[in-house]
């Protein structure tokens, strides 16, 4: 099914917007969907021929299964979340981790074997772990973005009903705070911000900074870094001139993590190249993917069976093919019922990588959702 109006399939709860994205001094709510779109280009070609003004939605792990995207009735662009109704949540618990942490530690060292490997043609694969979590009530979408937005103010959050993807994403939402910015269009001017390497954050003020200051001075995470960079730059390249990389990786800081970071810009060749046309050229990036992009991908494949939203993109692109597309990390699947939630949490292995940190790694990552959630961790 290419498209489907709105009148087949509604959300569960007619109080959660189907959309929003928020950045600091900027927030996109859509009103209501009008068309849905399981499929990436039926929903650009509605976009070209002036059928939809805007698309929005989320693009999976693996583009080739179905998309969960929308045509809006209309959209809000305000400067801040709405002032939706805050409260305490129901209380949330852990009922399982998939795989446990034990295999999980045994594909990281399999992945770990498989670079060295000297007919591999692998340098970096991201692999993740899920948790499982149940609530005592019905969990508010909304309420758990304020939360991640309270905490992390600086990151983009999102809500992404995820119905149009079809029948086994019905009435179910993606929720989460992102660092990272995929792509960002504006005219013929593209910026994008990779991410890769990390460290916790700590509560004493020194253990903190020496934890920043310990990940720029890490080979393992600059060469993790050095891959994205290298891997991105060679997506913009054949759509893109004047790309102006920053010398070196910056350090960006969430609430329970420290990232490396590398600001892009450049300008597009041509302006028909639309946002969304971006995204795809640039998504899995090796920040969530791996290096080579297909081989990594089987991998994952293999090792964790289907991401689903998790490690996909969230955004929007309009008509004139302007549009945001971040990556869906630090995040949450809410059930249709809003009683069940899947959570993710990966890290990069490259060959130095030590299975120990790893799973260390994907704890840390955790927190951004556990916490506001208010697990207990």
């Amino acid at each position: 099914m290419r498209a489907r109006s709105e009148g087949a399939s509604r959300q569960l709860s007619p109080l959660e917007p189907p959309f929003a994205l928020c950045e600091p001094g900027r927030t996109l709510v859509a009103d209501g969907v009008r068309t849905r779109y399981s499929e990436v280009d039926a929903a650009q070609a509605a976009l070209r021929c002036g059928k939809e003004p805007m698309i929005l939605g989320a693009l999976p792990f693996d583009v080739s299964r179905p998309a969960a995207l929308m045509a809006p009735e209309s959209v809000q662009r305000l400067k801040a979340l709405p002032s939706w109704p805050t409260g305490p949540l129901p209380a949330v618990h852990i009922i399982g981790a998939v795989p446990s942490l034990a295999d999980h530690r045994a594909r990281i060292s399999y992945a770990r074997d498989c670079l060295a490997a000297p007919d591999n043609p692998l340098h970096k694969v991201v692999l993740a772990r899920s948790l499982r979590l149940v609530a005592d009530a019905p969990l508010d979408a909304r309420g758990i973005l304020q939360r991640l937005m309270t905490a992390d103010p600086a990151s983009y959050g999102y809500l992404v009903d995820l119905t149009s993807a079809g029948a086994d994403y019905a009435g179910t939402a993606l929720v989460g705070a992102s660092p990272e910015l995929l792509v960002a269009r504006s005219g013929d001017r593209v910026s994008c911000q990779p991410f890769a390497g990390s460290a916790p954050r700590a509560v004493d003020p020194d253990v903190d900074a020496a934890n920043a200051t310990a990940l720029t001075g890490s080979a393992k995470n600059r060469h993790e870094h050095e891959l994205v960079i290298d891997t991105v730059c060679a997506a913009l390249e054949p759509l893109c001139d004047d790309l102006q990389i920053a010398s070196e990786p910056q350090l960006n800081r969430t609430a329970a993590v420290w990232h490396l970071c590398t600001p892009i810009t450049a300008l597009l060749r041509d302006t028909s190249t639309t946002a969304i046309d971006l995204a795809l050229a640039l998504h899995p990036t090796p920040a969530v993917g791996g290096v080579p992009t297909s081989a990594a991908g089987e991998l994952i494949a293999a090792l964790e069976g289907d991401r689903g939203f998790y490690a996909g993109t969230v955004g929007w692109c309009d008509a004139r093919g302007d549009g945001q597309w971040v990556v869906a990390i630090r995040c949450a699947q809410l059930s249709a019922d809003r009683r069940t939630a899947i959570a993710h949490a990966g890290g990069g292995i490259v060959a130095e990588s030590d299975p120990d940190d790893e799973v260390e790694e994907t704890t840390t990552k955790f927190a951004t959702m556990l916490t506001a959630l208010g697990v207990q961790q």
